[in-house]
């Protein structure tokens, strides 16, 4: 919108410059027309030239379009607003915030104010510069009076900025600028005011945010009345009077020594009270403790007086349990002895059971190996009838493992061999004989 507005003023002035351009051409040729009509002895006189005032006006009253309309084109930048200033009626009531606005050419006019927070400062600001507006030309301080009559330079900044919904007000009926003309003075009046209501001592310690508190409420009530908002009141420093300064800090030193004897007085009376309470608490934990042990021997000799009611039928109830456990260890003891005197009776029957059914198996065995032996006998006896030279060769075997055999005839002479083999059949026939008369029995 702001570039048409400067072309919109840009193709207006191009208008009259070309309207001007016309007639500046027109009047020049009617110059060079009357030159040479004035001119003796003139050959061929040009043809008369014609204003082109007609052309001209009407393009000079076409310009007057664009340049009205660019005119009535108001743009508010960020950061601040505006108010229409009517030449006929004066302020309009009303802001113009920022943006792009209407109004009507040549009669109402845009009075622009910045929105934006503004700082007032007295003294040296925080980044060591020192600060353009100030009220004292010592120091650059706020010069104020305390109680006492003492001067004191004060350092302090207020933060404020402009009621955008009052701008109509503060354009009608402040002067301009505001914030040289109406915050520093009213600022300056309330610290002068309020300071000498306090003293030096005051001010600079034991009341300093009191009085920063009262001054930034007078503050915003004087300003806010202007259409001025105060966001914050600071008071960064106070410059005390070379000689109260010395003096004052003398004080505090002495102020400061009373208040480590006063601490370190009272510190050794709370030791001393602190020593008390302990020996107080000891006394009475002693006692207590005394009581606690009466106490705990009366309770014990009650619980045993208590216990002896209990104890004697407790006691009589063991001795008949004792006696009830010595007649069932005695029944068992009986009974015991019963069992095993009847499992040594059951013992002896089973060993003389089994000795007899050893005995018998004994005799079984021995008739059966008897038998076997006696048919084996007969059986040898048998082979060794049919082969008699068997005797001699396991007579020979038995005799030794190194006699070498040889076999001779039954029937040779002078050969010791035949008294043997001769007793051996005379042992074998006796030996068949025992068995045929015990069968005969």
């Amino acid at each position: 919108m702001l570039a048409l507005k400067y072309l919109l003023i840009a193709g207006g002035l191009g208008m009259i410059l070309v309207a001007v351009s016309i007639l500046a051409y027109d009047l020049y040729r009617e110059l060079l027309y009357r030159r040479a009509l004035a001119a003796p002895g003139a050959g061929q006189v040009p043809a008369i030239p014609q204003l082109r005032w007609r052309t001209s006006l009407a393009l000079a009253l076409l310009a007057w379009g664009p340049l009205l309309v660019a005119f009535s084109i108001v743009v508010v930048p960020s950061g601040t607003a505006g108010v229409r200033v009517s030449q006929m009626s004066g302020t309009l009531p009303g802001t113009l915030y920022p943006g792009v606005h209407f109004v009507m050419p040549l009669v109402e006019d845009v009075a622009l104010f910045d929105t934006r927070d503004q700082v007032f400062t007295t003294g040296t600001s925080e980044d060591g510069k020192t600060a353009a507006t100030n009220i004292s030309a010592r120091n650059q301080l706020l010069d104020v009076q305390a109680k006492e009559g003492l001067t004191l330079g004060l350092a302090i900044t207020v933060r404020y900025r402009l009621d955008p919904r009052r701008l109509d007000y503060v354009q009608g009926n402040l002067p301009h600028p505001v914030e040289k003309e109406i915050v520093p003075p009213t600022v300056a009046s309330v610290w002068r005011e309020l300071v000498p209501n306090y003293t030096v001592r005051d001010a600079f310690s034991a009341k300093r945010e009191e009085v920063r508190q009262r001054a930034t409420a007078l503050i915003t009530q004087k300003l806010s009345a202007d259409g001025i908002i105060v966001k914050e009141v600071m008071l960064r420093d106070i410059q005390l009077p070379p000689e109260y300064a010395k003096g004052l800090e003398t004080l505090l030193l002495k102020e400061q020594e009373n208040d480590r004897m006063g601490v370190e007085t009272e510190l050794k009376q709370k030791r001393v009270r602190i020593s008390e309470l302990e020996a107080e608490a000891t006394k009475v934990q002693q006692i207590k403790q005394a009581e606690g042990e009466a106490q705990v021997h009366v309770l014990q000799a009650k619980g045993e007086s208590d216990a002896m009611q209990y104890t004697l039928p407790l006691k009589e109830k063991q001795i008949k349990q004792s006696r009830l456990e010595a007649e069932a260890r005695k029944e068992a003891t009986i009974q015991n002895a019963e069992a095993a005197a009847q499992a040594k009776v059951i013992d002896s029957k089973a060993e003389t059971e089994r000795r007899k059914l050893l005995a018998e198996a004994e005799a079984d065995r021995i008739r059966v190996t008897a038998a076997a032996d006696a048919e084996r006998l007969q059986s040898e006896a048998a082979v060794l009838k049919q082969n008699p030279l068997l005797i001699n060769k396991i007579v020979a075997e038995r005799l030794s493992d190194k006699l070498q055999i040889m076999m001779v005839p039954a029937d040779g002479k002078f050969f010791f061999a035949n008294d043997v083999l001769r007793s051996m059949n005379v042992a074998n026939q006796a030996s068949q004989a025992e068995p045929q008369e015990g069968q005969t029995r």
